[in-house]
């Protein structure tokens, strides 16, 4: 390793480090060291700030702050309290049925949406339902690591659900159909997979407490409690327009014409923001969100200048250079990635690995080593409670809504709350990650 690759690299290491240690300064942090990057890559003579700047890539930007525009359309609508209060019903209060819909719901949900923005809206109402029903500590620990789980997976299955996928979306890696057609099968997969696991051995509903009656009077409740609830379709009509257009133009427009995904996400939710009026303006002026521009901009500037050096070309040598045949080679990435997204999380992990991935994808069917990293990330951001965005916040909706078990103890959250569900699900996505990469090498021979 050159001086050069091991001073940028040192940087990169060392924010990505400190940003999961303390995740309330992630920020600050990942902003110093594009900082501390953009001056050793000029200093050590590896690029000016410009160059470094120019490698950014702008359209997944674009691509992000435009869907977190309309999912906050979506929100606003209402669109989301209205599907809990129906998921809440369709449970019939039972307790591996609630498990099972809010699960199904949030998979399909953060196929589209933020999986901030759903949670800050259904885990409420869930918190609610839970008080009414009745509950404990372990039955709770498991019903909302799914939940967290469920949300990754949905992310995952689209290639506007998550960062990852949006990356690949924006750099042009897989077209909107190609990443779908394959990804929603495989995430849907894992997840009955998972759900299967845990009703047939885990079996956190052991112990919760089952009456007839207090289901009744449970769904009773919160159909009261939700009663005025309504969509407002002045909101809801321009959004729902608005993405369907955009899923169509992203399926069909040919290529041809150089209209890319980030040019249609740009249309449709200027379209969408317009027809809202009122909100759509104020959203346009403060509903950005600021915090993951800046710190996906710093990543892309770190990684720009460790890539400058070339320490991820010989990385790929090295990988290329393993005494066993391609598709293990395959394997071992993925395993790797899956780790490295468990300790750093899915944004700085899939930005630093996907130059490796590129190399793999010229001597492997793209779509094994898209779809199998793809996969891989979202199994590492299911293996710690810090691993996704999602998590932390999960953690602190929770211990606001002071939940206690059927003999009045306090139930919380936490790490090691989430571990259990964690490990069972790195397991089987990542399980899944593999599976997927080997079969779609098997199918292109």
């Amino acid at each position: 390793m050159t001086a050069p690759q091991a001073a940028l690299f040192a940087v990169l290491l060392g924010a990505l480090l400190l940003q999961a240690l303390l995740p309330s300064r992630r920020v600050l942090i990942v902003t110093g060291g594009a900082g501390l990057a953009c001056l050793a890559s000029t200093l050590l003579g590896v690029a000016t700030t410009p160059l470094l700047l120019a490698e950014v890539p702008w359209d997944v930007l674009v691509i992000l702050v435009t869907l977190g525009l309309l999912s906050q359309l979506f929100a606003a609508s209402r669109l989301f309290d209205r599907l809990a209060v129906a998921a809440t019903r369709l449970s019939g209060a039972e307790p591996f049925r609630v498990l099972l819909v809010f699960s199904i719901a949030m998979y399909v949900v953060s196929g589209v949406v933020n999986n901030l923005t759903a949670l800050v809206l259904v885990l409420p109402v869930l918190h609610v339902l839970l008080k009414l029903m009745g509950t404990r500590q372990r039955y709770v620990s498991w019903l909302l690591g799914l939940l967290l789980v469920a949300c990754n997976l949905g992310g995952a299955a689209t290639p506007i659900g998550d960062f990852p996928a949006i990356l690949l979306l924006g750099r042009g890696s897989m077209t909107f159909g190609g990443y779908l057609s394959r990804a929603a099968p495989a995430t849907l997969c894992a997840l009955a997979a998972l759900l299967l696991v845990v009703r047939a051995v885990v079996r956190p509903t052991a112990g919760v407490p089952r009456d007839p009656v207090s289901a009744r009077l449970t769904r009773a409740a919160m159909e009261a409690l939700h009663r005025r609830v309504r969509t407002d379709r002045r909101l809801l009509v321009p959004a729902a327009v608005s993405l369907g257009a955009m899923v169509v133009a992203w399926l069909f427009l040919p290529a041809e014409l150089g209209v890319g995904p980030e040019l249609v996400c740009w249309l449709g939710t200027g379209a969408a923001l317009l027809a809202s009026r009122r909100l759509g303006e104020r959203l346009a002026r403060t509903g950005l969100d600021i915090e993951a521009v800046l710190f996906l901009l710093s990543l892309f500037v770190m990684v720009a200048a460790v890539r400058r050096t070339g320490l991820f070309e010989e990385v790929s040598r090295s990988l290329a250079r393993l005494p066993v045949a391609p598709s293990l080679q395959l394997v071992a990435f993925l395993v790797l990635a899956g780790v490295l997204t468990g300790l750093f999380s899915a944004g700085p992990s899939m930005a630093a690995l996907l130059d490796v991935a590129e190399s793999l994808a010229e001597r492997l069917p793209a779509p094994a080593v898209y779809v199998g990293l793809a996969l891989s990330v979202c199994a590492g951001s299911s293996l710690f409670l810090t691993a996704a965005t999602s998590g932390p916040l999960a953690q602190a909706l929770t211990e606001r809504a002071d939940l206690r078990d059927v003999d009045g103890r306090p139930i919380r959250f936490g790490f090691f709350d989430f571990l259990p569900t964690g490990l069972l699900s790195f397991a089987i996505i990542q399980a899944v990650a593999i599976a997927y990469a080997l079969l779609a090498i098997w199918a292109a021979r």
